[in-house]
């Protein structure tokens, strides 16, 4: 049989799987590596420790399931995606990465708001420290390795799957997907190149960007590598929360998923036009089939805090032993006792975008307990959600009926049955939740013909369990009402510093 090797490079982990031909996943092994915090707000990554962490992924998962390297038919890659990495002609990193949840750049993006309308207009997003432009730009300003690597005509800007794919290459492809593209807040959204007058606005050239190729075909071949032997090619390649969309089956118009992940992404397809959202999101391309294929689009809405909160109670705050422990500890309580939590530890994402404003806990009483504070916690990851839902079905104009869910998170039961509760929606959860990793293999697969179609792929993905939603309707609007009052006390409060 036929083996996909898939590299998910996440935000804290990567995670290296091989799928077979029937979409199984047959052995895996996660990486975890160095979170670094140099300033308060900002984060980077040490971009040679991520590409340990794949070498190594490699050697165990092979270890692991006793296969050989020559049984791998193609390689698959997702990655988190605004995340920006500089380095020269010979692979070496020149800076930290800059991660997509670093704020250094939040200040330059305020200079920038009287061009937001037109910056949105040409690429879909909206102007903010997030994307990839504002952080190449900080690094030609602020690195003196960048400048150097400028100054020799060796300087290569990219996100992380252009870094991987160049490692995996040995230098002989300096490529990227659409998907990961659209994300730098440099392609223009409806020819998908790179735009000119964007690059001239941050001092870009187009010679240090990759190539932007379809989401689906030959990206390059293995080289020079210890770990696996050359030529074996690169034929799939989707931004992370793009791939979860793909692996969800989402395809077709008003399909969505939400990812709990590091944050909380949810995508909804809206087909081969791009929709300028209206009410705070942003549009991106979903995936694209082959340079023959127009692109299918997608209307996303991200909350940067999600899985990460859950991180924060158990390693900061030491509240919990375990992440599966917040679920327990919420249960001990019917409510939250009052208490409303904002989550925004790195500043509210869609669709408010305030970079300004802090988590916060409000309703806080002398009877208040861990458990109050831990179901606050869960409720909040709903709420910010529907937030978004809601915005994305004015954009549509059309009800979703159904949210397909994936990431760690999504295996909390209760956080699971308030998303039902609090949007109206179902929530439908798969057998098999590494939708990512499932995403990148359907595309590498496609990509290498291990697959020839869409609908061959639907015999793979199988419910696990769906939620109903059981609160009233009358519960559910007073719960909104209050917490949409909640965000707009604390977005205040915050407009004063």
């Amino acid at each position: 049989m036929s083996l996909i090797l898939v590299i998910d490079q996440g935000t804290t982990a990567t995670q290296v799987s091989l799928v077979n031909q029937k979409g199984e996943l047959i052995g895996q092994h996660d990486s975890e590596f160095s979170q670094i915090f140099p300033e308060p707000g900002w984060v980077e990554h040490d971009p040679l420790q991520i590409w340990q962490t794949v070498v190594h992924g490699i050697q165990m998962v092979l270890q692991k399931t006793q296969k050989n390297a020559s049984e791998i038919s193609c390689i698959g890659i997702t990655n988190q995606r605004e995340t920006t990495v500089a380095w020269d002609r010979h692979g070496n990193p020149l800076y930290h990465a800059i991660v997509w949840q670093c704020r250094r750049t939040a200040e330059r993006c305020r200079k920038l708001n009287p061009k937001k309308k037109w910056i949105n207009q040409k690429t879909g997003l909206v102007n903010d420290p997030y994307f990839s432009a504002t952080k190449m730009e900080w690094l030609l300003k602020n690195s003196p390795k960048v400048k150097q690597a400028k100054k020799e005509g060796a300087l290569h800007f990219g996100t992380i799957d252009s870094f991987l794919i160049y490692r995996l290459t040995s230098g002989k492809s300096f490529v990227t997907d659409v998907t990961n593209a659209s994300r730098t807040m440099l392609m223009n959204l409806r020819t998908c190149n790179w735009d000119k007058d964007l690059l001239q606005l941050f001092g870009i050239k187009e010679e240090w960007l990759p190539r932007i190729l379809p989401s689906q075909g030959l990206f390059g071949v293995t080289y020079g590598l210890e770990v696996l032997p050359d030529g074996i090619p690169i034929t799939g390649v989707l931004g992370d929360q793009q791939a979860a969309l793909f692996g969800q089956l989402c395809h077709h118009v008003g399909e969505a998923k939400i990812t709990f992940g590091t944050g909380s992404f949810i995508l909804v397809n809206s087909g081969s036009k791009p929709i300028w959202s209206q009410y705070g999101l942003l549009s991106t391309v979903a995936w694209q089939l082959g340079h023959q294929v127009p692109p299918t689009y997608a209307i996303e809405g991200g909350a940067f805090i999600c899985g990460a909160a859950v991180t924060w109670v158990k390693e900061q705050l030491g509240w919990i032993r375990s992440s599966a422990e917040i679920e327990t500890k919420a249960k001990e309580v019917p409510n939250t006792g009052g208490v409303t939590f904002i989550p925004a530890l790195s500043g509210l994402g869609a669709p408010f975008w305030d970079s300004q404003v802090r988590g916060t806990f409000l309703g806080l009483t002398r009877g208040t307990q861990v458990s109050h504070l831990c179901r606050a916690i869960l409720e909040a990851l709903a709420h910010q959600n529907v937030d978004i839902l809601d915005a994305m079905e004015k954009d549509l104009r059309k009800r979703i009926t159904t949210i397909k869910v994936d990431g760690g998170a999504s295996q909390n039961n209760l956080l699971m049955q308030l998303q039902a509760d609090f949007s109206g929606i179902k929530v439908v959860r798969p057998k098999q939740v590494e939708t990512t990793t499932l995403g990148a293999a359907f595309m590498a697969g496609l990509g290498q013909g291990i697959w020839s179609s869409l609908k061959e792929l639907s015999s793979v993905w199988k419910t696990e369990q769906q939620f109903e939603p059981q609160l009233k309707s009358k519960n559910v609007a007073q719960s909104r009402k209050e917490w949409l009052r909640t965000i707009q006390a604390v977005r205040k409060c915050y407009s004063f510093k």
